[in-house]
């Protein structure tokens, strides 16, 4: 297991071709966002995405989120970019905001019982934004054992997953440490699905038919 402090220039180096390395070889790594800390593998390794949910102590019925480092990548992943998407890309990415599409699917991933869907999100951290760069897109799930806090540091998150990760990216404590917010776009009306940073009031002014989770 190594950490790396991505405050200090070179251990942010170091600690990038490190976590970089990790990924491509099907490792996991846990690493900084704008959110919480997040538990993250090549989203196109099966066995790497199995290992990041045994870690976890979690099942395939609740598929693991992708992290993306540009809109472009969006593109080649989702079947078709509807206005209401595009119009929530505009305004929230990179950001705490995630958006579950339909991706293409001819995609040779699994994330777990998805069902045609993929929850995906750019979040709006430097060190998470250069990773994905190296990597491409990734499957990531909050850093912690499944049914615990979200860890919102690193030393919260190895007290949590130990050696399970290779590298951990240490970004420094979360600066709000709430989870991102979750609309499904798969319908004809967005619908939130999970409230989180991104409130109720602020979608709505983008896109007014936002339907609120349902029971409240």
């Amino acid at each position: 297991m190594l950490r790396f402090d991505c405050v200090d220039e070179a251990e942010r180096a170091a600690g990038l071709d490190a976590a970089a390395a990790a990924v491509s070889r099907g490792g996991l790594v846990v690493l900084p966002t704008d959110t919480v800390y997040g538990l993250g593998a090549d989203a196109f390794g099966r066995e790497a995405v199995s290992s990041l949910l045994a870690a976890k102590g979690r099942g395939r019925s609740m598929p693991v989120p992708v992290l993306i480092g540009s809109w472009r990548t969006l593109e080649g992943l989702i079947e078709r970019t509807t206005p209401q998407v595009r119009d929530l890309i505009q305004a929230f990415w990179p950001g705490g905001l995630t958006l579950v599409v339909r991706h293409v699917p001819s995609l040779r991933w699994d994330l777990g019982e998805g069902r045609g869907t993929v929850a995906v999100r750019m979040p709006l951290h430097p060190v998470a934004i250069e990773l994905l760069g190296r990597t491409g897109p990734m499957a990531v799930s909050s850093a912690n054992i499944s049914g615990q806090p979200p860890a919102t540091t690193a030393d919260e998150a190895i007290a949590q997953l130990g050696g399970a990760a290779e590298v951990y990216l240490d970004g420094g404590a979360c600066a709000d440490a709430v989870p991102s917010t979750i609309v499904d776009c798969t319908g004809d009306v967005p619908v939130v699905v999970r409230a989180g940073a991104v409130g109720l009031e602020a979608l709505r002014e983008v896109l007014p038919l936002v339907q609120e989770p349902a029971g409240r």
